[in-house]
């Protein structure tokens, strides 16, 4: 019996020691502590890299080239309409908005700014985005036209009213409308 219980501690030391010893046939991948696993990037990463790129070109430009805003008008675009439920989506549409504007396209930052305001409610910024867009209306160089102008004025007024936007909605509110001689007199 002796021999018998021997025998079998015998033959499982011998299975757990070929089992653990590390033959040529059995050799297990290493992995490297210090290596970086590779992630494809997503779409949106992808769009992100891109408008984020051209954002630091526009940012460190002394003279906006044209061709490089529309580039980062699409990148920004882009980037809003791949990644909508990503916080920066709003922030890029602001930026397209006033990189359109920046290269004389009203129509288009009008359109970003409107998206902004209707589609992200709830955007921190949406106040500088109702006032970019006021402003835009406001201006008899761009789309000049003052009852839409009012009306965002006004929303911003009732929105945010504790805001700066909304003290800065109140003095244009009272300015629209005047020359450029009767806004001297009255400063």
């Amino acid at each position: 019996m002796m021999l018998y219980k021997f025998g079998f501690l015998f033959f499982g030391l011998v299975l757990f020691v070929s089992c653990g010893s590390n033959t040529s046939e059995q050799k297990q991948p290493v992995i490297k502590t210090d290596s970086v696993a590779t992630v494809p990037l997503t779409d949106c990463d992808k769009s992100l890299n891109e408008a984020k790129r051209l954002d630091n070109i526009l940012l460190n430009a002394t003279v906006v080239n044209t061709n490089i805003a529309d580039q980062a008008i699409t990148a920004f675009s882009n980037f809003e309409t791949t990644c909508k439920a990503d916080s920066l989506a709003p922030v890029f549409l602001v930026k397209a908005g006033q990189v359109a504007q920046s290269i004389g396209k009203y129509a288009q930052a009008e359109t970003f700014f409107v998206k902004c305001k209707d589609e992200f409610p709830n955007f921190k910024n949406r106040g500088a985005a109702l006032f970019l867009l006021a402003q835009l209306y406001d201006d008899a160089s761009k789309l000049n036209d003052e009852p839409k102008a009012k009306t965002i004025y006004s929303q911003i007024i009732k929105e945010y009213p504790e805001s700066n936007f909304a003290a800065d909605s109140k003095s244009a509110i009272q300015n629209l409308g005047k020359t450029d001689e009767q806004l001297v007199k009255s400063f």
